[in-house]
């Protein structure tokens, strides 16, 4: 996770040990801890200078994850949404370049294309978590016409799946965290192939639910804007090759891990074509 987490108090400095933590580790010490995400929506959340400090906290424990030696040089690739601006860009290059000896930043979805050799006649769609990036690859470096950003992903599924759970069981104890455990365990689109049961609280009790609707409907709200800019894209290329690249739409980041989601999209864009819809073998490293 990209997370940086701080001590509340001097409570917590005391539990932690040390003036920050970063990633799973700082998500698993919330409670004690004042959060933040400094790349929240794939870009510097905030121009201030705090969250420019947060962000440089979170990018001196990665480059130090990666034990570099002394007189190592030190190159970044950075991955950024779709239609990320060129002010977001210019700003997370400078600041990279603090820490970094080099650092380029590029699309995240072109990244995908690029790491699989599919530079032509496709479409990627990397559903991260705070942004789908949907990438029309047509032999060249692709411009702001050739990509689309939206800001449903996986934290839009997590809090529509935590309003649909409560919707139908009010006495449940909910949070966007808890629901993103149920996603992360259950999510699908079409047809369910199992009952989504959870183990949840109720008044400090445990209690278990049927949430296979939720799911559903929560994870389905992402499908008719992403559904709608594939189409888009399709119309961008040539006709001649339309056909082919409906044989090669790709989907990426954590998002694709959806249950039936293939399938769900090569039925949708049936009016176009038959289409070849598959989703990427490591949704975690594919980008990289």
């Amino acid at each position: 996770k990209s997370v940086v987490g701080y001590p509340k108090d001097v409570i917590g400095l005391k539990l932690l040990g040390r003036p920050y933590v970063v990633g799973d580790e700082a998500f698993e010490m919330r409670s004690y801890l004042d959060i933040r995400y400094p790349l929240q929506d794939g870009v510097l959340s905030e121009i201030s200078d705090r969250d420019i400090e947060v962000a440089r906290h979170l990018l001196t424990h990665v480059v130090k994850s990666a034990e570099p030696g002394p007189n190592d040089e030190i190159c970044a690739v950075i991955g950024v949404p779709a239609r990320a601006s060129a002010a977001n860009k210019a700003l997370l290059l400078k600041m990279a370049q603090e820490v970094v000896h080099t650092a380029l930043v590029v699309s995240e979805p072109f990244m995908v294309g690029y790491g699989l050799d599919k530079l032509i006649n496709t479409i990627i769609v990397d559903i991260g978590a705070g942004t789908t990036d949907i990438c029309a690859l047509k032999g060249t470096v692709p411009g702001p016409e050739d990509q689309v950003t939206l800001t449903k992903a996986g934290n839009y599924v997590d809090e529509r799946l935590q309003n649909a759970i409560l919707e139908r069981h009010p006495e449940l104890q909910m949070n966007v965290n808890v629901a993103c455990a149920v996603k992360e365990q259950f999510s699908f689109v079409g047809t369910p192939t199992e009952v989504a049961s959870f183990e949840f609280r109720a008044a400090g009790k445990p209690v278990r639910a049927d949430v296979t609707e939720p799911v559903k409907i929560a994870c389905e709200a992402l499908m008719p804007d992403i559904i709608e800019s594939i189409e888009t894209l399709l119309r961008s290329f040539q006709p001649e090759y339309q056909a082919t690249v409906l044989q090669n739409i790709v989907f990426a980041g954590g998002g694709s891990r959806i249950r039936g989601l293939a399938a769900y999209v090569k039925e949708k864009l049936r009016p176009f074509g038959d289409a070849n819809v598959t989703c990427v073998k490591d949704p975690t490293f594919d980008g990289c």
